[in-house]
């Protein structure tokens, strides 16, 4: 089965190498998708291999295969490879077997994937404001049968995709939907420094055909400690692999392996809660590193940056319970006894005002001497991901009436910074 990377930044990387290194390459590929030659060009400089760093300590994965994100692109840099490799074979006849072996670790031939084949399963890294527009770009390869796995900073892309690209619910991929914690940033293309260990939870959306990859965790008569999910909710393994279930039940499997991440498959129950709190922490402290340009820990250094931290986690606590209250009036009676059971029939404690301010400062803490990946934004005059994280909080906020002042100050201040950049202006 081939695995699909889209976007090599950090994170792109750290999964990409640890796919390789936990896969059986024998009956699976990786196949990380470069956004355009030059990205190529620079793998093949760094000799095709992926380096992840970690206290000083270089691993390396070479087990994958590499292909431009636009298929014009991919196909002229098809034939440029051949001719060039072409060109090689016939010189190499002259200049003898050593010349030849030392010319071919230029170019890989075996990194270089000749043919865009379908999509099986596609891990999607990128910013959250391209995924919608990348996405829509790869329909061509995608089927019913493929996976997507939502790996990205905010909320509202699964959303946008829905509504946008995959409007048939029965011509829509499989979901999965991941909350990051690890920290890490690149050194350097295909080199990656894996700065803090956290984890990847994950979890499959709703399946829209019926099938209730959670049946396992609902069970009545197995104590609710020992509870857990089964690949086999997904698909029986005497389904065989024609089942329109194989890719999801195969990358469940490939991400629950990545013992190295710390990966773990849990209720999508639970990873919305985790979605929402990471939302509120990064709506506070990408936004205000932004705006101030420094590193997270001195945010505890001002009382009124904490003044603010507590504004928008009560806005936000006042919105998910709001949130929360609207999706219990819509449900059937069965589904409110299931949310009973499980507990999640209010809203959860991890969503309140305390809760959303404890875990914004723990962060901040653990993460003192860290970048935000705003604050890099703005330094390197890129779109930030601001839409998606206050602007989401913005959005559910007033879709109850709620004014969301705080959180709807500091996405526009962020628009602001962005627009005019202060650390450029020439003082006379």
């Amino acid at each position: 089965m081939r695995f699909h990377v889209l976007g090599l930044g950090p994170i792109g990387s750290l999964v990409s190498h640890h796919l390789c290194k936990t896969l059986d390459a024998t009956r699976h590929t990786v196949v990380l998708v470069h956004k355009n030659v030059q990205q190529v060009k620079k793998a093949d400089l760094a000799g095709n291999i992926l380096k992840v760093e970690r206290d000083g300590v270089v691993d390396t994965s070479t087990v994958f295969r590499s292909e431009v994100f636009e298929a014009a692109k991919q196909l002229r840099y098809e034939k440029r490879q051949a001719k060039l490799l072409s060109r090689r074979a016939v010189n190499s006849e002259n200049e003898g077997a050593a010349s030849l072996k030392s010319k071919a670790k230029d170019i890989p031939q075996n990194s270089i994937q000749h043919t865009l084949l379908p999509i099986e399963s596609l891990i999607v890294t990128i910013k959250a404001y391209r995924v919608v527009d990348s996405i829509n770009a790869l329909v061509p390869r995608l089927s019913p049968n493929s996976t997507i796995v939502l790996l990205h900073n905010g909320m509202g892309v699964y959303e946008r995709l829905v509504e946008d690209v995959f409007r048939n619910p029965e011509q829509r991929p499989h979901f999965i939907v991941a909350s990051n914690d690890h920290g890490a940033w690149n050194k350097d293309y295909f080199h990656t420094i894996h700065a803090g260990v956290g984890s990847i939870a994950f979890g499959i959306v709703a399946d829209p055909r019926g099938r209730n990859f959670e049946s396992s965790v609902a069970e009545k008569d197995i104590p609710i400690q020992e509870r857990v999910l089964s690949l086999d909710n997904i698909m029986p393994s005497q389904e065989g692999d024609d089942s329109p279930y194989r890719s999801l039940r195969n990358t469940v499997a490939a991400l629950s392996n990545l013992s190295g991440l710390n990966a773990v498959w849990k209720p999508i129950s639970h990873i919305e809660i985790a979605m929402k709190r990471k939302l509120v922490v990064n709506s506070v402290v990408n936004a205000l590193t932004a705006l101030l340009g420094c590193r997270n820990g001195e945010l505890l250094e001002s009382e009124e940056s904490k003044k603010i931290i507590n504004r928008v986690c009560s806005e936000a606590a006042r919105a998910f319970a709001m949130q929360a209250q609207e999706e219990q009036g819509s449900w059937d009676d069965q589904e409110k006894q299931v949310r009973a059971r499980t507990g999640f029939s209010r809203v959860s404690p991890a969503l309140s005002a305390r809760a959303l301010e404890e875990e914004c400062l723990r962060v901040i803490k653990v993460t003192a001497g860290n970048t935000s990946s705003m604050l890099s934004d703005v330094r390197a005059g890129s779109y930030t991901e601001v839409e998606y994280m206050n602007g989401y909080l913005v959005g559910l906020g007033r879709s109850f009436g709620l004014p969301m002042t705080t959180t709807t100050t500091l996405l526009n201040l962020v628009k602001l910074r962005t627009s005019i950049p202060l650390d450029r202006l020439i003082y006379k």
